[in-house]
């Protein structure tokens, strides 16, 4: 037979304050997450913009501009 504890009231506040914590520590790491994602975005475009800006710069440099 398997006996039912009740919880005191101390144990319901330490059970919701580690929920607490852990709902705290996912947030946290979403947010790192989310702005990792944002600048590996900027960076990706920057050098897409790179890539794509310089040889057309240098073709019309030394292909005279016409």
């Amino acid at each position: 037979m398997a006996k039912q504890q009740k919880s005191t009231a101390k144990q319901k506040s330490e059970r919701i304050k580690a929920a607490q914590e852990r709902e705290a520590r996912a947030k946290l790491q979403r947010e790192r997450a989310a702005k990792t994602k944002r600048v590996f975005t900027v960076v990706i475009c920057v050098i897409l913009v790179l890539a794509l800006g310089i040889p057309t710069m240098a073709l019309m440099v030394m292909g005279g501009g016409s």
